[in-house]
């Protein structure tokens, strides 16, 4: 884990902005760690990302809430998020670790619909934020191999999306990279 501090600071903002119910700044909040784990390139930083959107999404559908299991995965969550927050202040990242998978490990044991539903959330929140990453200028393959998805979902994604609107992070103008290239090889 490479940003300890940053990754503390997005846990503590998140843990109250799910006791405030405020979703929508939940998905923001997320934004924000997309951009640093481009940066970084840190794993830690992208699960985090995932987790926070989701959870956001999660929250936003109210409906979810009166459906069975809803009182089990919001304790699950209370508890694994205090305790990796917990961990992190003793910079203890191995427990951290596992906590943050203890959370996404919940939802195995939730049955019916809602168990389902949020599992969608989680997967398609993963293919999002891949496709941020993306956006932000690192390969298909880097962002599939950070994420721990395949690169045949990723590139599924991708190609449904409308990358041409996208804003991609390009370093240089073609005809600068071109022109480089002719004094290299030419």
């Amino acid at each position: 884990m490479k940003e300890i501090d940053n990754i503390l600071r997005i846990l503590r903002e998140a843990r109250k902005l799910i006791g405030d119910d405020r979703s929508h700044e939940l998905k923001i909040l997320s934004g924000q760690t997309v951009h640093s784990a481009t940066i970084s390139q840190d794993a830690d930083n992208i699960v985090v990302a995932v987790l926070i959107y989701s959870i956001g999404k999660v929250l936003e559908r109210e409906h979810y809430r009166k459906m069975e299991g809803w009182v089990e995965f919001e304790k699950s969550l209370s508890k694994n998020l205090d305790l990796v927050i917990k961990a992190l202040e003793k910079e203890d990242v191995d427990n951290a670790r596992i906590y943050l998978g203890r959370i996404r490990n919940s939802l195995n044991k939730i049955s019916g619909d809602l168990g389902r539903y949020i599992k969608d959330v989680f997967r398609k929140a993963e293919i999002n934020k891949a496709f941020k990453l993306y956006e932000h200028g690192l390969s298909t393959e880097k962002t599939a191999e950070l994420l721990g998805i395949s690169l045949w979902d990723l590139s599924s994604y991708i190609g449904q999306s409308s990358i041409g609107d996208s804003k991609v992070a390009i370093s240089m103008p073609i005809a600068k990279r071109v022109k480089i290239a002719e004094d290299i090889f030419g």
